[in-house]
């Protein structure tokens, strides 16, 4: 158990007399003392205090002892504190000291205290940790390693597995074994750490006392591993031992070096091509009255609008914007895509934005696909950010990068996506509701900023004023989501103070990625940027449900750029924009960022977006973290191949960290000023750390001078090309002490994370090299790989949590830390399940996803908040800055716990110098600047004194002369060895393949240089050749490396091969480059196997980040004894008399050889362009494979014929047995011309035959089986056809297998047809069979598709389901049989889903009630690719090879060979071992001559009719002005042309062509279709919008049958008519006969047998006039369909159908310009002429009238008020139109002065409009405008608009409210006004819907509405109208007039007379207003003046009366 224990002895000097108490803290665990009573002067404690602890301990974690005066009543008074670092305890795990407390004020007191501390490690050492510390197992509680594994030990056999004589060797902890109870002890040694760290690599490392016998394989094979695993005590299995892997070198087995990085060349900078497509289709819900709403598309500072629609809420655009841009990828994703509506926007006027909508390009590059479809974007606004959704715009939006191709989904008609809600145009994963936040960019400061202007005008200033003044004047500019903002600029200072904070108002989570924030230098002419630094949100937030929002800092950001020297044009600018990798620190920004949700409701939001600038408080010192001092220290250890153009000058090197070291303006000494008022406390503590630490540390810091720069040396020369400097044994030294705040937690979190990605890494790239290279069991590699993660993983979490309360954590330290551990510790606990799931089978699926756990590993080490810079190395030369290398602090930052080191720190590192910024792009920055063998080590100073450990041993250390004799301390300034080793390099250079083409030829003429320490050679040249076989041993004599022998045997120092293409004149170019390592054998070792003589391996040639050919080749270094050379083994002599004194390679390395014949099909040469200008006429074909070869025939006339006369030759070659060692296969094709003179026209290299390895088919397999006849049953009906199913057979069952339909589903169908027929309304036609044609058959075919895709979707979704329950079960230990119920039902239940692609959707399977049964219409296959895609290029016997010649491009793809292409060789290659068995060449026909080519057609010319269908094509690039095209086809085919100019269509990016081509061709002559889409122009010439070309020879000798595809059933009339001149019958007999097969035999009962297949299908059909006839037809097209099925010849054959092509532009590589749709049919001359080609013409609309009579109105509201008696009315009346406001709006008459919202009309509306059943769409020809040369085709959707206004005569109109009907579906009218509301519109998707289509007349009251200011919906009125559909011949028959107009007029509505005006007759108005108004009012009044004059007459002839009767008169 690791633990920790202190024994308190004493503590002395008290003062006073009392009881005292201790309290002694480690790791915040406190633990109490006994109370100590009445002590005086010193309290004998004499307790000890055990801390069992988890993780090791660190040198940087805290003792802390206090020491209080104890009181029972009163709180504890402190007397003082004692607190030490732990680092010399954990390095030695014993201490005694005693030692002085300090108070509160932090001065020291008397009182002293005396401890003992030990410090028990994990295996009971303590120091020096081994190699395999990172996977160092977790540790469990009951002192026991728990190690779940069963990979490791199989316990099954071998019991406790160690031989009785032997102990385990690589000390196996204690193993429990899962399940098996049984426990294996190994043996605790320090020798490592776990089998893992022993067989590291396959290089085992076993310890000291093993070397005797000095046998252990550096690089195994899988045999030996298993050999050697059995010495091992036999339990391992070869699971956690990795191959030798081709990327030999990044097997890092030793802890001296790491790994150099092979790719060199930064490829952000460099601009790429990059198209966005936008297409605005419609906006909906747009807030306001009555508007014309235009949209913007804004990227960048590009603005595109859309046109403008007429007072409408919801716009139908579908306009396509297309933006093009050649910039940086960073660049291009940080674009903005902005859009927006405008409100009547016109020339006079910008019109007033109604809403917008953010993105930035990165999110829409990140989506699947790098698209949005058909996705719906919320409209808000930027001016007011409380009021909500501002409505919504329907657009796609695509970014096409170079090489990405876009997948859009099928369109056919849209239903389904007017779902708003459920299709927001957001990313997964983020809410629809976003809110809006507050991002809060706090600037504070900036330090280190460089000059920004030239010294001259300082000096000019200086002696004028006086004064010195900084030459820089920084402000800070922030952009983020398209708004910037700006802090104040700080006149002239390096150390500006801002705080200012920059405040942006954004929508949550905002779709835009990265914040950008630059300092820049404010100037009179212009500002420049100083630095740019980009925050990506993504790396400062978590969306999970424990995540944060967006948190940054306080914390610096460090800034880089261009070298610091001001001159006045900087050419590496573009570094300090943040374009590139800097090169020179610029400066480091103090920032923090924080984010507010808003709550909009509350009244005192600011309601506007702009950007607000306002000032913040200072923040403190400390914020950042405590300042500490850094030591970096570097060693060069060698400099060699130094540019020759910098080699005559001297050299030094320069080593900066932030501006500490920098030679221009660096600083050397700490920030000071902000030390001083601490320096006091300071000194003492430090001055007793080093007391304790060591003595002889005591006052070296003080005058410590940084040593920045090597000393100056001349070169010398290495060979023509490299210099390197003469260091020999004394290597010069750097070191600077720097001052940053200590942060390292930071970095050493991120460090252990990447540990475990390169370890994942390179575990994976292992278990690919398996797979590739097809060795056992990479499933084993798999486990181990995902049992180093876990264990890696589960290290992490114990290990991240230490210093939680640093100073200067930031909350994002806190959560970033919170959730690396969640997601390390549920990755951890995945890798253990996924382990359990790695099976052989399994295994791709697995890669795949342990594939995306190294992703995430990458993105969360990525730390966002900076700490230490990074370090700079400078090659000066003349004091220019020449080369430069970057190195990460990170990557070199020591720490105590072995996980958390840098991992190059302390290590030895070649690291490649290049070229600063774009002088790096290019074939520049491939050419290595220099090479450096550079040791770096970069720590606190306080840790300083290992920093030497990690450098091979054996040197001495020379300090600087002027320092006094004590320091011993002092870092040397240079090392000398005296130990030195002497070895002879052994280079087997063998061959290399697939080289880049570095001539104009295309070939290469290569050559090979070795460079090994200072030595370098070159093997010879092979000219013209891309795959040379050097064959050559190149030995390098006395190379001296110096160093301990022990340590270079495990560590040398790598090989660098680079090959250049040797050129007659001028220098060599280079080609590529890669590393190796060499296999070393010491004097003392034999030389045998397993490790000698080593293996020739691959390696991978790079050319900057692109890869050139690999190289095969083996080395050893072999060192030198006293023997001398006699002593080595013996080199055999030159060999080949023919190749002079070059060495070959020796037989033990060579490969092991066998006979192999190669034979070639020669068919033919296509499209050979001009050699020289001149055409080539007689070319010939040389195939060439090591050595050996054979010509083709000459073609005697190209132009004639360009196919060879004999077919077939072979030649006879000797190839490596192992396939993955076959040489490449050159073709080459040269021209013969007079005088015998040859010229090469192309070539290619096969650079793997296995394609061709010919097999001998299994005469077991299932295709060969003939026992048992199979019957398969089609169900055909001719007149109705249900669906047919697939059935896929098991070859060797016997079985019957009847597909029919079940009885109850059959009945159900009955049952459902029945339901429809009362259904009444919803009762469908069937479908009339006069009205199907090609199309109708496209569209249902389109609907499958998409169906099919949905399905597939739903499957994936289904397995992944079935994925997961499969880990829950495994975690739950399901049973497997509950497992496999579940999988089946799963199974069946995605079986139903899918329906294969060409089957009929017509049946109605179980649940399908609900659907609408659809008409049965049968299908053709719709392919959204190209057909050669599905069909492996019907290349099945023929392949094609591209000749290259030229120049290979060098962009960062390869895409760019197409223009290399000089021509196509057209024939394939078969090869087998000799001898070949007998029975094949004794079958029967059998020809010799054709050799294994057998049943191949003639190659002779063949006339052919190719028909071309063109169906339409979608997405075409805009070609004009406008943002539209006039497209047209083009079909070329050899030399004829066939132009469609005069029917282009007009102003149309998704043109419907609907037509086909005839063109007779000669194969081969013309046999390259080119299908051109061109856009017609007025004046000037067409342009080419995108072309695709299709090889119709292929095609047509394809075993698919490409030539005429096959339909899904036969029929003789109708849309479906049977294409092919040849009908099914004559199609099957002719396979039968070409595949030598039994049949057909056509049986009764509708059954034929094809070989030994039964199948059954219908056998009438029915003639034009209905009569039926007996046919075998339908048999017959059901084998065909089923023709895979067929034994042997099977293959699926080509259905019928239409494939999708995507259009290219040569000016536009690799950029998608549009797709086309279409097919090919070709009909050989020699047979039956075909019929007449289908009718595909497009649907021509169809012309209806829609007749609308507005009877009545009610409810409307009352805009007006009288002028008299105030009283309200409306003038009403209704304005309707269908295609558009201009086109055809129609108003009624005015009902004036309705008083009560009732209106009486009686008016008809008439609009004829042409109409697309299929589409659903009305179309509209018109100009587009007054200049328009001719009418654009517009489709718009059938939307019936219907308003109501109130009509005033001085004024405009005032509008009151609208209904939209979309003739389609829109909602059944209310049978009275009363029960007509506005739910019917709120609720339109729940209602039952009517189409005026099926319908033809409806009648009843529809709602008006309009939206308040609130933006509610509010009812404004009801409408009584009744809508009639007529066609345009029942139009013509009865017509009918306009409003109430002859012919059939409707009567005059009966209106109140108050409808007239008063001043035309105010007396009826009176009367009404008397009558009407005010009836009941005059009523009552009289009535009241009635009472009143009762009452009045009452009182006045009381009292008379009262008076007469008490008086009794």
């Amino acid at each position: 158990m690791m633990s920790l224990m202190v024994h308190l002895k004493t503590v002395a000097h008290l003062r006073g007399k009392g009881d005292r108490i201790a309290k002694v803290t480690f790791r915040g665990l406190p633990f109490y003392s006994h109370v100590a009573e009445n002590c005086e002067e010193v309290a004998h404690f004499n307790e000890m205090f055990r801390w069992p602890i988890a993780s090791r301990l660190d040198g940087n974690e805290m003792l802390e002892i206090q020491v209080y005066n104890y009181s029972k009543v009163f709180s504890n008074r402190l007397v003082g504190t004692f607190c030490m670092v732990l680092q010399k305890v954990a390095e030695e795990g014993h201490l005694e000291l005693t030692d002085t407390l300090i108070d509160d004020n932090n001065t020291s007191i008397k009182t002293n205290v005396t401890i003992e501390i030990r410090y028990q490690s994990m295996d009971g050492t303590v120091g020096v940790w081994s190699d395999g510390e990172f996977l160092d197992v977790p540790y469990d509680r009951d002192g026991m390693f728990a190690f779940e594994t069963d990979s490791l030990l199989s316990g099954q056999s071998h019991g406790s597995g160690t031989s009785p004589g032997r102990s385990l060797q690589g000390s196996i902890p204690t193993f429990r074994n899962k399940g098996r109870g049984k426990k294996v002890k190994g043996v605790k040694d320090k020798a490592g750490k776990g089998v893992f760290s022993a067989m590291k690599l396959g290089k085992i490392k076993i310890s000291k006392d093993d070397h005797r016998k000095g046998d252990e394989p550096a690089i195994l094979d899988m045999e030996d591993l298993d050999r050697k695993a059995m010495r091992l005590a036999g339990t391992l299995d070869p699971d956690t031992i990795s191959l030798a892997s081709v990327t030999a070198v990044t097997t890092n087995v030793s802890n001296k070096r790491s790994k150099p990085d092979i790719k060199m060349e930064p490829s952000s900078g460099r601009p790429v091509d990059y198209q966005i497509s936008i297409t605005v289709i419609e906006a909906r819900q747009l807030i306001g009255l009555n508007m014309d709403p235009v949209v913007c598309v804004e990227i960048g500072d590009d603005k595109k609008y859309t046109s403008m629609k007429e007072s409408t809420n919801c716009p139908y655009y579908n306009e396509y914007f297309v933006f093009d841009f050649h910039v940086p990828p960073d660049v291009m994703f940080d674009k903005i895509i902005k859009l927006s509506v405008i409100h009547s926007k016109n020339l006079l006027r910008s019109g007033t934005l109604v809403g917008t909508f953010k993105m930035d390009v990165g999110t829409v590059y990140s989506q699947p696909e790098h698209q949005f479809y058909h996705k719906w974007a919320s409209l808000s606004d930027p001016d007011d950010i409380t009021a909500g959704c501002k409505g919504y715009i329907k657009c796609d939006i695509a970014v096409v990068g170079k090489g990405d191709n876009i997948k859009t989904p099928h369109k056919a008609n849209e239903t389904d996506e007017d779902d708003i809600e459920g299709n927001l145009l957001l990313p997964e994963g983020i809410p629809a509701e976003r809110q809006w936040a507050r991002f809060y960019v706090k600037i504070y400061r900036a330090e280190g900023l460089p000059k920004m202007n030239t010294s001259i005008m300082a000096n000019v200033k200086k002696a004028f004023i006086g004064e010195n003044r900084d030459l820089v004047d920084p402000y800070v500019q922030v952009q983020f989501a398209g708004q910037k903002g700006k802090t104040s600029v700080q006149k002239s200072s390096y150390e500006p103070i801002w705080n200012e904070q920059i405040v942006f108002t954004e929508l949550f989570p905002p779709l835009c990625k990265r914040i950008k924030v630059q300092i820049r230098d404010s100037d009179k002419v212009n500002d420049v940027a100083i630095g740019t630094h980009f925050i990506d949100l993504r790396k400062i937030s978590n969306e999970g449900d424990k995540g944060f929002l967006p948190t940054l800092g306080p914390a610096w950001a460090n800034m880089y750029g261009s070298t610091r020297q001001y001159t006045l044009m900087d050419e590496h600018q573009d570094l300090n924009e943040g374009l590139g990798e800097g090169v020179s620190f610029r400066a480091r920004l103090l920032l923090s960022i924080a984010v507010e949700i808003l709550d909009t409701t509350s009244p005192e939001i600011l309601s506007s977006t702009e950007v607000q600038v306002e000032g913040v408080s200072n923040i403190s010192e400390s914020a950042t973290g405590k300042i500490d001092e850094f030591f970096l220290f570097g060693s060069f250890l060698e400099a060699t191949m130094i540019d020759r153009k910098i080699g005559d000058k001297t050299i030094s090197f320069e080593i900066t960290i932030g501006n500490y070291g920098n030679q221009i303006d660096g600083v050397s000494k700490p920030p000071s000023a902000r030390k001083k008022k601490k320096d006091g406390e300071n000194e003492e503590e430090e001055s007793e750390l080093i007391q304790n630490s060591s003595e002889d540390e005591a006052d070296e810091d003080g005058d410590l001078v940084s040593i920045s720069t090597t000393p100056l040396m001349k070169p010398v020369i290495t060979d023509r090309n490299y210099f390197h400097l003469p260091y020999f044994e004394k290597k010069p030294c750097v070191y600077i002490k720097s001052w940053w705040q200590d942060q390292r937690r930071r970095l050493y979190n991120s460090n252990m994370m990447d540990k475990i990605a390169d370890k994942l890494e390179e575990g994976l790239n292992d278990v690919q090299e398996i797979i590739k290279t097809e060795k056992a069991f990479p499933e084993r590699r798999l486990r181990g790989v995902l049992e180093e993660l876990s264990i890696g993983c589960s290290r992490f979490v114990t290990l991240a949590n230490k210093d939680v309360n640093q100073a200067g954590r930031t909350k994002l330290d806190r959560e970033r830390l919170k959730s690396c551990m969640r997601e390390m510790d549920s990755m951890g606990q995945q890798a253990k399940q996924i382990r359990t799931q790695v099976k052989k089978n399994t295994v791709r699926d697995k890669l795949k996803l342990v594939q995306n756990f190294l992703q995430k590993l990458r993105f969360l080490a990525d730390e966002p908040q900076h700490s230490i810079p990074d370090v700079f190395i400078w090659m000066m030369s003349n004091n220019k800055r020449i080369a430069y290398a970057r190195v990460p602090s990170k990557d070199i930052l020591y720490s105590i716990v072995d996980e958390e080191m840098g991992k190059d720190c302390g290590k030895v590192k070649a690291v490649f110098l290049k070229l600063p910024g774009k002088k790096g792009f290019g074939p520049a920055g491939w050419t290595v600047q220099a090479k450096l063998e550079l040791y770096l080590w970069l720590g606190l100073n306080k840790q300083r004194k290992d920093f030497l450990n990690g450098l091979p041993n054996g040197f001495e250390e020379i300090k600087a002369a002027k320092m006094g004799p004590g320091l011993h301390a002092v870092p040397p300034v240079s090392l000398v060895y005296n130990m030195k080793q002497v070895f002879q390099l052994r280079a087997h250079m063998y061959q290399a393949r697939s080289l880049f083409a570095a001539d104009s030829s295309g070939l290469s003429d290569p050559f090979a240089r070795v460079f090994f320490s200072t030595h370098s050679q070159v093997t010879e040249v092979l000219s013209e050749t891309l795959c040379p076989t050097w064959d050559q041993l190149l030995v390098f004599d006395d190379v001296e490396l110096f160093g301990e022998a022990s340590e270079l045997r495990d560590d040398p120092p790598i090989i660098v091969i680079e090959i250049y293409d040797q050129d007659t004149v001028g220098k060599a170019e280079f080609i590529g480059r890669t590393f190796a390592k060499p296999t070393i054998k010491m004097c003392d070792e034999h030389y045998g196997p397993p490790r000698f003589p080593p293996q020739l391996e691959y390696y991978q040639i790079y050319r900057g980040n692109c890869t050139a050919g690999e190289l095969l080749a083996a080395f050893e270094l072999l060192q030198i004894g006293q023997g001398g050379r006699a002593d080595l083994p013996p080199l055999e002599g030159p060999t080949d008399s023919e190749r002079g004194p070059i060495l070959p390679v020796p037989l033990g390395i060579r490969p092991v050889l066998s006979r192999y014949r190669i034979e070639v099909l020669f068919w033919g040469l296509r499209d050979i362009k001009r050699i020289n200008l001149a055409q080539v006429d007689r070319p010939r074909v040389d195939i060439e494979c090591a050595g050996r070869g054979v010509q083709s025939v000459l073609i005697q006339n190209y132009k004639k014929n360009p196919n060879f006369s004999t077919l077939v030759k072979w030649f006879e070659v000797d190839l490596p047995e192992n396939e993955l060692l076959h040489p490449p296969l050159n073709i080459r094709v040269v021209d013969c011309r007079a005088f015998g003179r040859y010229i090469l026209v192309g070539s290619h290299a096969v650079t793997s035959l296995r394609r061709f390895i010919y097999t001998t088919p299994d005469k077991n397999s299932n295709n060969w089986a003939t026992a048992g006849e199979i019957i398969v049953n089609m169900d055909m009906e001719p007149s109705v056809r249900k669906m047919d199913t697939v059935v896929k057979l098991d070859a060797t069952s016997d079985a019957v297998v009847k597909v029919d339909m079940t009885e109850e589903e059959s009945d159900k169908e009955k049952k459902k047809k029945k339901k429809k027929k009362k259904g009444g309304a919803e009762e469908e036609d069937e479908t009339d069979e006069r009205v199907l044609d090609w199309w109708s058959k496209y569209f249902a075919s389109i609907e499958t598709l998409k169906e099919t895709l949905r399905a597939q979707e739903a499957a994936q979704a289904e397995a992944e389901e079935r994925e997961d329950l499969e880990i829950a079960a495994e975690s739950a230990d399901i049973k497997s049989d509950d497992l496999l119920m579940k999988g089946s039902k799963t199974k069946e239940r995605s079986k139903e889903k899918k329906s294969s692609k060409e089957k009929k959707k017509g049946q109605a399977t179980d649940g399908s009630e609900k659907r609408p049964v659809k008409a049965k219409v049968d299908e053709l296959l719709v392919y959204n690719k190209e057909l050669e895609s599905e069909y492996g290029d019907f290349e099945d016997w023929l392949h094609t090879f591209n000749l290259y010649r030229g120049k290979a491009g060098d962009d960062d793809e390869h895409a760019l060979d197409d223009d290399r292409i000089v021509g196509r060789f057209k024939g394939s290659l078969c090869m087998y071992k000799l001898p070949l068995s007998e029975e094949i060449t004794r079958e029967a026909g059998f020809d010799p001559n054709m050799g294994m080519f057998q049943s191949i057609p003639h190659n002779d010319p063949i006339n052919v009719l190719v028909r071309v269908y063109v169906v339409r094509a979608t997405d075409l690039h805009p070609a004009d002005i406008n943002g539209k095209a006039d497209p047209y086809v083009v079909i070329k085919l050899g030399r004829s042309e066939v132009k469609d100019k005069e029917n282009y269509i007009s102003k149309q990016l998704n043109p419907v062509f609907g037509k086909s081509f005839d063109i007779e061709a000669t194969f081969p002559m013309e046999s390259m279709l080119t299908v051109s889409v061109y856009d017609w122009d007025l004046v000037g010439t067409d342009d080419l919008i995108g072309e695709t070309k299709i090889d119709l020879e292929n095609r047509f000798y394809s075993k698919y049958r490409a030539t005429c595809g096959i339909s899904s059933s036969y029929s003789v009339h109708g849309y479906n008519i049977w294409r092919d001149p040849l009908k099914p019958s004559q199609i099957l007999a002719k396979l039968c006969k070409d595949g030598k097969i039994d049949g057909p035999h056509y049986g009764p009962g509708g059954k034929v047998k094809v070989a030994n297949r039964i199948f059954l299908g219908a056998t009438e059909i029915e003639d034009e006039n209905g009569l039926k006839k007996q046919t075998e037809e339908h048999l017959a097209l059901t084998v065909l369909n089923h023709w895979e099925e067929i034994p042997r010849v099977g293959c699926k054959l080509i259905p019928e159908h239409v494939e999708t092509r995507p259009l290219l532009n040569p000016d536009k590589p690799g950029i998608e310009q549009g797709r086309i749709e279409m097919w090919v049919d070709m009909f050989p001359m020699d047979m039956p002429a075909p019929g007449p080609a289908i009718d595909i013409s497009p649907r021509k609309p169809k012309r209806y009238e829609l007749r609308v009579i507005i009877w009545n109105t009610d409810e409307v509201i009352l805009e007006d008020d009288d002028y008299f008696t105030g009283e309200k009315s409306s003038d009403i009346f209704v304005r309707g139109w269908l295609k558009g406001q201009q086109e055809d709006k129609q108003d009624t008459d005015v009902h004036y002065h309705s008083l009560t919202g009732e209106g009486n009309f009686n008016w008809r509306f008439v609009y004829p409009f042409d109409y697309l059943m299929a589409e659903e769409k009305i179309v509209i020809s018109k100009k587009e405008s007054m200049f328009s040369w001719d009418e654009t085709e517009y489709k718009i959707p059938p939307r019936l608009t219907l308003q109501v206004w109130d009509a005033d005569h001085f004024s405009a109109d005032d509008f009151l409210g609208a209904i939209e009907l979309d003739l389609n579906r829109f909602p059944r009218g209310a049978k009275t006004a009363k029960q007509c509301s506005i739910d019917m519109i709120r609720n339109e998707q729940e209602l039952p819907t009517i189409s005026i289509f099926k319908q033809k007349r409806v009648k009843g009251w529809w709602p008006f509405v309009a939206r308040d200011e609130n933006d509610e919906m509010e009812l404004t009125g009801k409408v009584e109208a009744e809508l009639h559909l007529v066609t345009a011949e029942e139009a013509e028959k009865s017509p009918v007039g306009l409003g109430r107009n002859e012919p059939d007029p409707l009567e005059k509505p009966n209106r109140p007379d108050t409808t007239f005006l008063w001043f035309l007759s105010p007396l009826k108005a009176i009367r009404y207003l008397v009558c009407n108004r005010y009836k009941w009012l005059i009523i009552k009044i009289v009535l009241a003046l009635l009472l009143l004059i009762m009452l009045g007459l009452f009182l006045y002839s009381m009292p008379g009366y009262l008076v007469k009767k008490l008086l009794g008169a």
